[in-house]
């Protein structure tokens, strides 16, 4: 069964960036893209490097290992070496906190 987790404040991540951070005890990669926030498990599907360690560019986060890309909002795969998507986690925004579903 699944759980929502508040993982911060509003503004936490900026446009573009990413984030660490924690909900539920998994490890979760928090992003903003066009002011909506995301939420992916921060371990690329290939490599276990953590993806909040890699960079975003066009809606996609780059793995710091292999550079494999994977699609922000869904945790699709975008590019070799990467084929397998990483797990996408809903989120939602209450009052001035960030919350993740687990």
């Amino acid at each position: 069964m699944s759980e929502w987790f508040d993982v911060g404040p509003v503004g936490l991540v900026a446009e573009g960036e990413v984030v660490a951070v924690a909900a539920g005890g998994k490890p979760v990669a928090l992003f903003m893209q066009n002011g909506d926030h995301f939420a992916l498990h921060d371990l690329c599907t290939h490599g276990q490097a953590r993806l909040s360690d890699g960079f975003v560019e066009d809606g996609c986060i780059e793995c710091p290992l292999h550079q494999g890309l994977f699609c922000i909002a869904s945790g699709e795969p975008r590019s070799a070496p990467v084929t397998e998507a990483v797990r996408a986690y809903p989120v939602r925004v209450s009052g001035d906190r960030i919350l993740v579903e687990v």
